[in-house]
């Protein structure tokens, strides 16, 4: 009799395995369809192509990163972004860009960085960038510091209940006339008298 039972518990037991297993499969279907029909929906795309030249001669630029940033709703970037090359003509494209706002940044050694926001719009897209030399940079600060000099060090930190008094300047000496250079900016003594 336990033999008799064994076998009908595996008979139970792998016909409910067979039905599970087909409503997994329907539901396994049923996902993957809907996830492909969000995908290939009504979002149309466009396949953007970028050339990268030089601005001052037109010669392309080979090896340039074109990153490619999505731009919200309120013209903020988003996290997400995808970096192409250049090949040797300059050029490189992505298929499958979204309609709407793109920000585009290009970086190319001894280059200016270029980055510049795109409305995408069409179904095929050419841009063309032209990346110019960098320029001589100036400093509000005036000239840079020379290399020999030494940096200030920093003044110990004063405490107001310890703080050392100022140390009086010597008064100054009255310099006789017989050592004392004559001063080349002040004016020639004069034998006249101010007329007043």
């Amino acid at each position: 009799m336990s033999n008799r039972v064994w076998q009908v518990t595996l008979h139970v037991q792998s016909a409910y395995n067979m039905r599970m297993k087909r409503v997994l499969a329907w539901v396994s279907l049923g996902l993957l369809l809907g996830l492909c029909g969000d995908a290939l929906a009504d979002e149309p795309t466009s396949n953007v192509r970028f050339s990268v030249i030089r601005d001052y001669n037109g010669k392309p630029i080979r090896n340039a990163s074109v990153v490619l940033h999505p731009v919200g709703k309120k013209g903020k970037q988003e996290r997400s972004g995808l970096q192409l090359k250049t090949d040797s003509e300059g050029n490189t494209n992505f298929d499958g860009v979204p309609y709407g706002p793109l920000r585009i940044q290009v970086l190319a050694p001894g280059f200016q960085t270029y980055g510049e926001d795109f409305d995408i719009s069409k179904p095929d897209t050419q841009i063309t960038i032209k990346l110019k030399r960098p320029v001589d940079q100036y400093s509000v600060y005036g000239s840079k510091p020379q290399a020999d000099s030494a940096p200030a060090a920093p003044a110990p930190p004063v405490d107001s209940k310890t703080q050392a008094k100022p140390e009086p300047k010597p008064e100054a000496k009255p310099q006789s006339t017989s050592d004392t250079k004559p001063d080349a900016t002040a004016a020639p003594p004069s034998d006249k008298q101010p007329q007043l």
